[in-house]
């Protein structure tokens, strides 16, 4: 594998068999748990409208969150490359998702909502103009097949 080339790997558990398995829509949890080598194990499961344990992270949760974290970090590298120092960042992800008739669906948008903070004397404009290039550069971003819009908010410490 090239340095250009990054391999990602899980391995993944389901953890609701009740003592019957599947024999029936509503006879299994949809938990699991995710296990990437040298991490924390992460303990999800389905949406809560799909029978899911509403206390875990679901899938569209982590879906969210990594166009959110993405963007965030590419944000972040730019902005120490062109001399704009962020003293906050925080970001109001949004998801929409649509049930489609024979019963899967799709992402349709996901709007990311940063609200970052920069230093007195930095150039705000700049800063403004940055997410657009942290969005091009975005892997997350540039691996969905749905639009992903940024409605950023730039404001300088007082």
């Amino acid at each position: 594998m090239s340095q250009r080339d990054h391999r990602y790997q899980l391995h993944l558990t389901w953890t609701g068999n009740r003592g019957s398995g599947t024999s029936a829509y509503r006879d299994y949890d949809r938990d699991m748990i995710i296990d990437i080598p040298g991490k924390p194990a992460l303990h999800t499961s389905a949406d809560p409208a799909f029978l899911g344990n509403p206390d875990l992270h679901n899938p569209e949760d982590m879906l969210v969150s990594s166009l959110s974290a993405c963007h965030m970090l590419w944000y972040l590298h730019l902005c120490s490359d062109a001399g704009i120092v962020v003293t906050a960042y925080t970001d109001d992800a949004t998801g929409h998702m649509t049930l489609t008739r024979d019963g899967g669906g799709h992402f349709t948008q996901v709007t990311l909502r940063p609200r970052v903070t920069i230093a007195t004397g930095c150039d705000a404009a700049r800063a403004e103009r940055l997410h657009a290039r942290a969005h091009e550069l975005c892997f997350i971003a540039n691996s969905v097949n749905f639009p992903v819009a940024c409605e950023a908010e730039v404001e300088a410490a007082e």
